[in-house]
């Protein structure tokens, strides 16, 4: 699921709208002249959309790449709040899957499986992720004779 806000949804929209009248994908020139935005905030919509491969830029020709499974929210902080949520999802398939039958994975290869492992977690990502799965009742963390370990508590 792909999250974006309003105003990034009214941007792909027109682009949506002008790729039945050009087949190279909408001109940068055309959605500018439509769009009651400003060029900088044009620009910033425009490399966000791209990002998320919602979005092709060619030689300013705009072309949609895919539409469906798209997610409208308020805000930039609904997104980023959305985003978190698919992020403890994947996260937490990863640890059912490092922690195996034992439904035990010790921290510090947890936290490098976030670090280094396909997340590419930031170390502050990688604490404020564990800490709202704890919050959440999903793991625990456990102290034993060998060292500190996650526990799984649900199997969601």
């Amino acid at each position: 699921m792909i999250h974006i806000t309003k105003k990034e949804n009214i941007v792909l929209n027109q682009i949506k709208y002008f790729q039945g009248e050009y087949k190279e994908g909408a001109p940068y020139n055309i959605l500018k002249l439509d769009l009651d935005l400003s060029e900088m905030e044009l620009k910033d919509i425009l490399k966000i959309l791209e990002d998320k491969k919602i979005i092709s830029n060619v030689n300013d020709h705009i072309k949609l790449e895919k539409s469906d499974d798209i997610n409208v929210v308020e805000s930039k902080a609904d997104v980023r709040k959305e985003e978190l949520d698919d992020m403890e999802e994947k996260a937490f398939e990863i640890i059912k899957k490092l922690a195996g039958e034992s439904k035990l994975v010790s921290r510090y290869f947890l936290e490098g499986n976030m670090l280094y492992g396909d997340l590419k977690l930031s170390t502050q990502k990688t604490y404020k992720l564990i800490i709202s799965l704890e919050n959440k009742g999903l793991i625990k963390r456990v102290q034993r004779s060998d060292g500190e370990y996650y526990s799984l508590l649900s199997s969601k």
